[in-house]
């Protein structure tokens, strides 16, 4: 019998499957019909300290491969957002992952100690976020250093609850960062956010996205985020979180066998609707039983052995 359930630093989960910041993630109410929806961990839409409205329409376009978004951060606060996950510790019933993201090292600290009044399971920092470089600059996830002076900071600022940092795939070598955050303090990663890119009208002769760049998510990410976590298991001893173009059971695998403990979910309830989860680990199951697999330990890291 395959049993799905899936231990992620010390909490258990009921599958791998993680809702990505972001999608459906607004509310308490949203991240708990998540998880009633089959997902094994949620993950609020990312915080700043001071409620933002993002960017201005259109800020979502679909192409071929998946889709592009530039919604800009968009968010209610930390003080709301505290509320929220408030409520969705209450109801959710699977782990709970808060996210913050700031302008600059002192605001993430600020921001990872104003949502701890929720007591998260765990709290991701967003330091990678594509469509914002023309209000924020360089992401930190650009730079080592950079990325673990956020680490740091925020590691004292929230104690004992487990740090997961969202690195980036606009750079050219993503294994450094990961071993800097790692050394830092991270206690697990999340790999990755999306890729930035631009779609242009043809017609209009300028990029559909008012912000002009946006990020790439849906199924055209998926082999450059398999190839991060496959470079980060490599480098790093710490947990990852694979996220980027998982639709699928075969998907979800393809993700846990280049090193990643847990997959994150987003832009595939787009594309199958709020049932995605229940769809992507129905289709694990199936696939794992068939080829003498019973847990998702199983899987990890297995595409580094041949």
């Amino acid at each position: 019998m395959v049993d799905l359930s899936n231990l992620f630093l010390g909490k258990t989960a009921p599958n791998p499957t993680v809702l990505a910041s972001g999608f459906m993630g607004v509310t308490g109410s949203s991240l708990a019909s998540a998880a009633k929806h089959g997902a094994g961990m949620v993950t609020i839409k990312s915080l700043s300290l001071e409620p933002r409205k993002g960017h201005k329409t259109p800020v979502i376009v679909g192409f071929d491969g998946g889709m592009l978004n530039a919604v800009g951060l968009s968010n209610p606060g930390v003080v709301n957002g505290v509320d929220e996950l408030k409520i969705a510790k209450k109801k959710a019933g699977v782990p709970v992952i808060a996210s913050v993201f700031a302008d600059s090292v002192d605001n993430f600290a600020k921001a990872a100690a104003a949502v701890m009044p929720a007591e998260p399971d765990f709290l991701e920092l967003d330091i990678s976020c594509p469509n914002v470089d023309s209000e924020f600059g360089i992401p930190f996830a650009a730079d080592s250093k950079a990325a673990a002076s956020v680490t740091t900071a925020c590691k004292k600022a929230v104690g004992s609850v487990p740090l997961i940092v969202k690195l980036s795939p606009n750079v050219t070598a993503i294994a450094p960062v990961a071993k800097s955050v790692e050394a830092a303090g991270a206690d697990a990663l999340n790999c990755i956010n999306t890729l930035k890119g631009m779609v242009i009208d043809p017609v209009a002769r300028r990029p559909v996205l008012t912000n002009k760049f946006g990020g790439v998510s849906g199924p055209a990410l998926k082999p450059v985020a398999i190839r991060c976590v496959y470079e980060c298991y490599k480098a790093v001893k710490i947990p990852i979180i694979g996220t980027g173009g998982v639709s699928t059971g075969k998907d979800a695998v393809e993700m846990m066998m280049a090193g990643a403990t847990a997959v994150g979910v987003g832009s595939a309830l787009y594309y199958r609707g709020l049932d995605a989860f229940k769809l992507i680990t129905s289709e694990m199951k199936t696939w794992m039983k068939s080829e003498g697999f019973k847990t998702p330990k199983e899987l990890v890291g297995l595409a580094h052995q041949s």
